[in-house]
């Protein structure tokens, strides 16, 4: 028989506040409202539900079974039912009715966290601990990253941790003598590429993608750090290391009142992981191009290192690139994780002053700082840099095409840009470097 809407509301008020005092550890508390409740509905499935509930946590798993079971006769659509009832069937050990209970529990809602958990401790009490890493793999894949969760979950949580690290680290051995005849047979070739395949397989490292923040060019390899043979010019900007060394140092010591904040956000803008940098010295650079547009004074003070940029294949989209700086790492300082604006373009980097300490992760690979040993990467793939030195770490950036792109392809991202920044001119400013 229904319940007036008045009753079934106040049933209802009385069931929650019984499963907030259980959960906050006050068991008399929700032994009131269940018994409340109990005076109004009896049979109501709710209150079925939660004197089941009351049975499991006092040991009378027999009785929680008949009290689940005639909640589930009025709601076999309700998954908590279900579940409790599944901790009902382990508590009389009869594993097959709670793989049963289980079955429904993930038919209703297949993403079902607590479904997930007990599914892998019934797979782990019958011996089948590969397929109970499974289902955990599955349960943690539900958690939102950064969620707070009841502390009462922690020790199931970290259950499942600790079977998915261990199946992997068992399967990973496993591999590891599968492959080492078929590696034996290609010892010259890179590995690089599938090493990372298996490491994200087996939870080691992310697969990154370019995430741009103004312009995302398809198709483009999602590399983190491009190959090096595609760019021989390094070598000569290697090579060029010490006199590019000295023009910077020249200009650090001489001309520090014109290092400027890389970070240097107005009043008003979200500033969310910036805002510890904006307008800040720690984060300092010396431009020697900025937006597309060359600054003489600067060029002036660094020719050597100005004539070998001119050399490289720099990024052109006037207003935009190149740009080009000396960038200045303040002694125990990090540069939060972010992303570039295009992948159009790749950025250089040639470390100058290197003090022990200093390393630069992009997407999955974090790499130390060598002075005179630059890389090209794609800085639309999540990246941060490092210097945990004492003293400050300085390294040439600039930007380059991605040699990936035809010269059809450039000129048409050109125009394309020069375009959008014509379109929003007056009305919204347009940053894309």
């Amino acid at each position: 028989m229904a319940l007036a809407p008045a009753d079934e509301a106040e049933v209802r008020r009385l069931i929650e506040a019984a499963e907030r005092a259980r959960a906050s550890g006050n068991p008399a508390e929700a032994r009131r409202f269940l018994s409340q409740a109990q005076g109004r509905a009896p049979d109501h499935p709710l209150v079925l539900n939660e004197s089941g509930v009351e049975k499991l946590h006092t040991g009378d798993a027999a009785a929680a079974r008949m009290l689940l079971e005639r909640a589930i006769a009025q709601d076999a659509k309700n998954p908590a039912f279900w579940l409790n009832l599944a901790s009902a069937f382990r508590g009389l050990d009869l594993p097959d009715q709670e793989s049963r209970a289980l079955d429904r529990v993930l038919a209703l809602e297949p993403r079902h966290l607590l479904g997930l958990l007990q599914r892998g401790t019934l797979l782990e009490r019958q011996g089948q601990p590969k397929a109970a890493a499974k289902v955990y793999h599955n349960a943690l894949l539900t958690i939102p990253r950064g969620a707070k969760l009841p502390e009462s979950l922690r020790p199931a949580i970290q259950r499942a941790l600790d079977a998915v690290r261990n199946n992997y680290a068992a399967l990973d051995s496993f591999l590891a003598e599968q492959l080492c005849s078929v590696r034996g047979q290609h010892t010259g070739a890179s590995q690089d590429r599938f090493d990372h395949c298996i490491d994200s397989f087996l939870g080691r490292r992310r697969i990154f993608t370019p995430e741009p923040s103004f312009l995302n060019f398809p198709k483009l390899p999602p590399w983190e750090f491009y190959r090096r043979e595609d760019y021989p010019w390094l070598s000569e900007i290697e090579a060029a290391t010490p006199a590019i060394r000295e023009e910077f140092e020249r200009v650090f010591t001489e001309d520090s009142q014109r290092l400027e904040p890389y970070i240097a956000y107005p009043e008003g803008v979200p500033l969310d992981q910036w805002a510890e940098l904006n307008h800040s010295r720690r984060w300092s650079v010396f431009y020697l191009w900025r937006d597309g547009e060359p600054v003489p004074e600067h060029q002036q003070r660094c020719p050597k290192t100005t004539q070998l940029l001119r050399s490289t294949p720099m990024s052109d989209v006037p207003g935009y690139a190149p740009t080009a700086f000396f960038s200045i790492l303040d002694a125990r300082s990090h540069i939060p994780a972010h992303t570039g604006v295009t992948n159009t373009r790749l950025i250089v980097h040639l470390p100058l002053v290197i003090p022990p300490g200093c390393r630069f992760r992009v997407g999955s690979e974090t790499r130390e700082w060598q002075a005179g040993k630059a890389w090209v990467f794609d800085d639309t793939i999540e990246h941060e840099a490092w210097n945990d030195s004492d003293v400050p770490r300085a390294i040439l950036i600039f930007d380059i095409w991605n040699n990936f792109l035809s010269a059809a392809e450039r000129d048409l991202v050109r125009t394309a840009v020069q375009g959008i920044r014509e379109y929003y001119r007056d009305e919204v400013p347009i940053k894309a470097s």
